[in-house]
Parts: structure tokens; C-alpha cells; sequence
């Protein structure tokens, strides 16, 4: 059977696949275009799986408030350059995703890739979107945030993101809060959190240091006890000097707001994901030798 340029564009309209890769579906199935199609899919989700090795530390974060205000939802979706994170089906996707998100309120990630988007299921439209672009995606962390009074919401363009819950407060007290946590990326809401490994070690290092200046036991004990709630309060929101204040702890401001943090998240794009450095000039003369060969 003849394959026109008509079929193609068909096909290529239905997959957004390339003109050549169209044309050898269809010459496969003959000219039917659905068993073409589900040619593409099939092949293009084995591509995809091929690719779940490969390291993505790129990509959005995606905020998405519900219409009343009081729930935001936020997504990190992840590609594996930074080109990819500003093409259009990629954020399209990525936002989507937020807006699933905060309909479904899903109770963790596995409960969001099940969710259906369109006549597929997230994951399928990721594995999909993969075959398309040609580069790993993941769809990394989902945090829902709600709260009764005040819900503060901050990007930092879209690389960081930030939801926090108060009660109390204001709305105004609420977002200058997100934007802190922004920037200044507390470990922990208070020292009470603080695990107590984290303590214990923190205390080991802070007593050698002390003990290496050469000060009496009682006094190296109580040298320890002030610099340990010092360094730990740099590592908790509540201790941490207020980013537009710096004189005022972020304690302080909460208690003359008479407000209080019930929660709080804070993505950043790729953070604790270990870079492979990669050599792209030899990668693309690669693809070029082999394409030629």
C-alpha cells in the first residue's frame, strides 16, 4: 500500500512523533493509521523504559491553590536538562499534574501516578511524554498542604517552592513567611523536632571544639549547651533571623502576630540528587557518527 504525505500528517498529528518514524509505522501496519499508532505507543513506551536509568536533576516545581484558597498543591517534575524544562509540553504536563493534584488530594506519590489524566493515567502520559522528548522524566515529590485560616504560597520562578500552613496571623504574614523558608531553607519547624541523632552528633562535634581550647569541664559544658542551641536554631524555621528583619527571630514574629506554623514544605529542584557530569559535545558527536553509520 502507497503511504501518502496525508497519512503521515494524520499520524504525526495523533502522536506528535517525527515525519520518519510516522512514515515507518505506517509502512509496518500497512497503511492503517490506528494499528500505526499503537505501534508508536508500544515502541515509544519501550523507549521510555529504557531511559528510567538515566539521571534527571532538572525540571519545575508547579504550585496549584484551590479555589478557595485554604489547599495548594505542589509537584516536582523532573528532565534531564534544563532545555527540556522550559519546553512546552513538558511544563504543560507539569502543570496538569499540580491541577490533578489538588483535585485529587492523592495521599502520596504512588496514589497520583494511578490518577487518570485525560484518558490515561499520569504515569502513562509520562512514559508517553518521554518517548516523545527523548529525555528521562520523573515525576519526583507531591506535597498537599491545607489549613483553616491562612495558606502562604511562593515560586521562586521554578526551581523553588514553598507552602505554609499557619494558624493566626495574616495572609500577608503568611506569604512573607514562604518566601523565608525560600530562602533560608530550615531543616526543622523547632528544636523539638530536631532528631535526636542529629543533636547528639551536633553536641559530639561542638564539645571537641570546645575541649580544644583548653577551658575547665564545667565551663566547656555550658560553652556547648549555648553554642548547640545557637547552631541548631540556624537549622529551624522558628530560630532563624527573619529574612526582611534580621533582628527579630521568626519565633518572635509569630508570637507578636499571635500566629502559629502548623505546617510547612519547601521543594527545590533536584536537591539531593547526585549531577552526573555529562560531556554533551561528545554525546552529540556520538549521535552524529552513529546516525551516519
Amino acid at each position: 500500500m502507497s503511504i501518502t504525505a496525508e497519512m503521515v500528517k494524520q499520524l504525526r498529528e495523533r502522536t506528535g512523533a517525527g515525519m520518519m518514524e510516522c512514515k515507518k509505522a505506517l509502512v509496518e501496519s500497512n497503511g492503517d493509521l490506528d494499528a500505526a499508532a499503537e505501534l508508536m505507543r508500544k515502541q515509544g513506551l519501550a523507549k521510555a523504559d529504557k531511559k528510567s536509568a538515566r539521571v534527571a536533576a532538572e525540571g519545575v516545581i508547579v504550585i496549584e491553590r484551590s479555589a478557595d484558597g485554604h489547599a495548594a498543591a505542589m509537584v516536582e517534575v523532573n528532565c534531564e536538562t534544563d532545555f527540556v524544562a522550559r519546553e512546552q509540553d513538558f511544563t504543560a504536563f507539569a502543570s496538569e499534574l499540580a491541577k490533578r493534584a489538588i483535585a485529587d488530594r492523592p495521599a502520596n506519590l504512588e496514589a497520583l501516578l494511578e490518577a487518570s489524566l485525560g484518558a490515561e493515567t499520569v504515569d502513562a502520559c509520562r512514559r508517553a511524554l518521554v518517548a516523545k522528548i527523548g529525555e528521562n522524566i520523573t515525576v519526583r515529590r507531591c506535597s498537599v498542604l491545607a489549613s483553616e485560616q491562612h495558606l502562604g504560597a511562593y515560586l521562586h520562578g521554578t526551581r523553588i517552592g514553598v507552602l505554609v500552613a499557619l494558624k493566626g496571623g495574616s495572609e500577608t504574614l503568611a506569604h512573607d513567611l514562604a518566601m523565608h523558608i525560600a530562602a533560608s531553607n530550615p531543616k526543622y519547624l523547632s528544636m523539638q523536632e530536631v532528631p535526636a541523632e542529629v543533636m547528639a552528633k551536633e553536641r559530639e562535634i561542638l564539645t571537641e571544639q570546645a575541649q580544644g581550647e583548653g577551658k575547665p569541664p564545667e565551663i566547656v559544658a555550658k560553652m556547648v549547651e549555648g553554642r548547640l542551641r545557637k547552631s541548631l536554631g540556624e537549622i529551624t524555621l522558628l530560630g532563624q533571623p527573619f529574612v526582611k528583619d534580621p533582628d527579630l527571630t521568626v519565633e518572635k514574629l509569630l508570637k507578636s502576630a499571635g500566629a502559629t506554623v502548623t505546617a510547612y514544605e519547601r521543594f527545590e529542584v533536584g536537591a539531593g540528587i547526585e549531577k552526573k557530569q555529562e560531556n554533551f559535545v561528545a554525546e552529540v558527536m556520538a549521535q552524529v557518527k552513529s546516525a551516519g553509520g
